[in-house]
């Protein structure tokens, strides 16, 4: 699970509200799957996009001119977000090219090898908080400098991608230290609210269950069928239900919304 991928193209928002009005959404790993989605039907409110990406140049690349042959802007920025001075420059290009932010989306994610605890190595587990974690971080920091109103910006959102194996079931014998890095992630994102409320920042997290993805359909036939199992609307999620929810709850509609996770988990 490098990043989360994407099979088909954009639907337009439902009730997304408008994201132009306040500038560029940034959306990290962006170049496919659930990132891609949301770049994609972000593009389609008029909110020019900045996909930053690890390592697909050929995926982002593809999302960015799917936006603007859609008549969107949209701009591609490899970095690894798990280094701070790669955040930071990344940021900076942004300012240089797109100019105010709207919002950001914490999307881009490793989930690492499957394994029991007594399997992982150091290196394993580094890898995912690096990105899972301090990505987030970083990128949340960058991003609240530009929005805060304190500073001159325009307010805005945060909102990050996690997952329902860090509240519900904790991954055992598979993705324990995946399911800790979006756990995380949700602590960050409760603390930020409260931290960001007066600086016209609101953040919220988006809780994922079984989507449907190209890394879904990769791993264990037996792990998929006991996942899908839990899942009481019987069916995987599709890409474009989980950015529908994200672009609400980056709208004017959604404007008395902050420190939550709504779960797009099919009642898992």
């Amino acid at each position: 699970m490098d990043d989360q991928e994407n099979e088909g193209t954009a639907k337009a928002p439902v009730g997304a509200g408008s994201l132009s009005s306040r500038g560029t959404l940034v959306v990290t790993g962006g170049g496919r799957g659930i990132g891609a989605q949301i770049a994609m039907r972000a593009a389609l409110t008029g909110a020019p996009v900045a996909i930053i990406y690890r390592s697909r140049s050929e995926e982002a690349l593809g999302v960015v001119g799917k936006i603007q042959a859609a008549g969107g802007r949209a701009i591609a920025i490899a970095a690894n977000i798990g280094k701070e001075t790669e955040v930071i420059r990344a940021f900076e290009e942004i300012d240089d090219q797109l100019g105010n932010l709207s919002g950001l989306v914490n999307n881009a994610v490793i989930a690492g090898p499957p394994g029991r605890l007594s399997d992982l190595t150091a290196e394993n587990i580094e890898a995912v908080f690096a990105t899972n974690v301090f990505g987030a971080f970083f990128c949340a920091r960058e991003a609240a400098k530009r929005l805060s109103i304190k500073n001159g910006g325009a307010g805005g959102g945060i909102v990050s991608i996690s997952s329902v194996v860090a509240i519900k079931t904790g991954a055992p014998g598979n993705w324990v230290h995946f399911a800790a890095s979006k756990s995380a992630i949700e602590t960050m994102s409760l603390g930020l609210a409260k931290e960001l409320a007066s600086e016209g920042i609101r953040v919220n997290t988006v809780r994922c269950g079984v989507i449907a993805t190209a890394t879904r359909f990769t791993q264990d036939k037996e792990y998929i069928a006991r996942a899908m199992a839990q899942v009481p609307l019987g069916r995987m999620g599709d890409t474009s239900e989980v950015a529908a929810a994200v672009l609400w709850l980056l709208s004017p509609e959604s404007s008395y919304v902050t420190g939550a996770t709504l779960d797009v988990a099919g009642g898992m």
